[in-house]
């Protein structure tokens, strides 16, 4: 029978510290250590990420699965009792060594039907609601931090090179013929700095042609919380990353549906960014989110069908 270690990096260094000190106090004999790449996002479903899948690959009957703390591996309470089936049902025990889950035995179920006894669900469930409800005050802090500071005219990310001081003259010599090269040269900042300084005036920046059709009017669909935690997980534009993070969140029982203001042909990108959750080759299906996309997937060919019109 193997030790099988679950480890996920964290960009939070005391975190993946206290990760690290737990699983060796463990004294785990023998452990097989299976660790996350730091790039995986933890928002990801733990049966797509790269290294878990690979631990349950290489599992047999009877192995145990180590993880220091049980939202090392999981965050919603949809993501658990998905792990704990896949595990069940592959014969593997799981041991959580900190944290309120550590004196649990998630493996108990019921003689006869072979489900989690229902104390044990409960249980689950309202200490992954407990999680999950204090992540989400954390994110709603950050963005209320965030506003409040945009309206004090604090704008986060990178300052610009060319700062609004210098943008003035950068653009008047740029009017007076200097080229982008020499005026980096001039300013010590990239030729890419001076583009953005003086955007509007390039060449190829062209006036809105009148006589083009009217770009698509966004509309509210209402997105399955499965879907919209896939697609946050996934490499999107930044067109698509604001939909998403200006959406409007539903509690509904123990998930939420997002509702996503957006043109028509975004939520049709958007539907097709997540093909993945219908299953791909090498990848296991999961029905709940399957079913979440095929939702959104109805909701998106409605909207296509009735702005088609007659």
């Amino acid at each position: 029978m193997a030790n099988l270690v679950y480890k996920r990096v964290s960009t939070d260094q005391q975190s993946t510290a206290r990760q690290d000190l737990v699983l060796d106090e463990a004294g785990i004999e023998d452990p097989v250590v299976f660790e996350e790449d730091p790039g995986t996002s933890s928002r990801l479903h733990p049966l797509q990420r790269p290294k878990f899948r690979e631990l349950l690959t290489y599992a047999r009957p009877g192995d145990t699965v180590h993880i220091s703390e049980m939202f090392r591996l999981v965050r919603g309470t949809g993501h658990i009792l998905d792990v704990l089936d896949v595990l069940h049902r592959d014969r593997l025990a799981l041991r959580i060594h900190d944290g309120a889950f550590s004196a649990m035995d998630l493996t108990a179920r019921h003689p006869r039907t072979g489900e989690l006894l229902s104390t044990v669900k409960f249980m689950v469930q309202t200490l992954a609601a407990a999680g999950e409800l204090q992540r989400d005050l954390q994110r709603e802090l950050t963005y209320d931090g965030l506003r409040a500071a945009e309206a004090k005219g604090n704008k986060g990310g990178r300052r610009p090179a060319v700062t609004a001081a210098k943008a003035a003259a950068v653009r008047a010599a740029y009017l007076g013929g200097q080229s982008i090269a020499a005026l980096a040269r001039d300013h010590h900042v990239s030729r890419g700095a001076i583009r953005t300084a003086v955007a509007d005036l390039l060449p190829e920046h062209t006036i809105v042609d009148q006589d083009a059709p009217a770009p698509e009017r966004p509309v509210l669909l209402d997105m399955p919380g499965k879907v919209a935690d896939f697609l946050r997980a996934g490499d999107l534009e930044p067109t698509e990353h604001a939909a998403l993070d200006q959406g409007v969140t539903v509690r509904r029982g123990q998930g939420y549906t997002l509702r996503v203001t957006a043109a028509p042909a975004a939520h049709r990108q958007l539907l097709a960014r997540c093909q993945p959750l219908d299953g791909t080759q090498g990848t296991p299906v999961v029905p709940a989110q399957r079913k979440a996309r095929r939702e959104y997937e109805n909701r998106v060919n409605a909207l296509q069908a009735a702005t088609a019109g007659p």
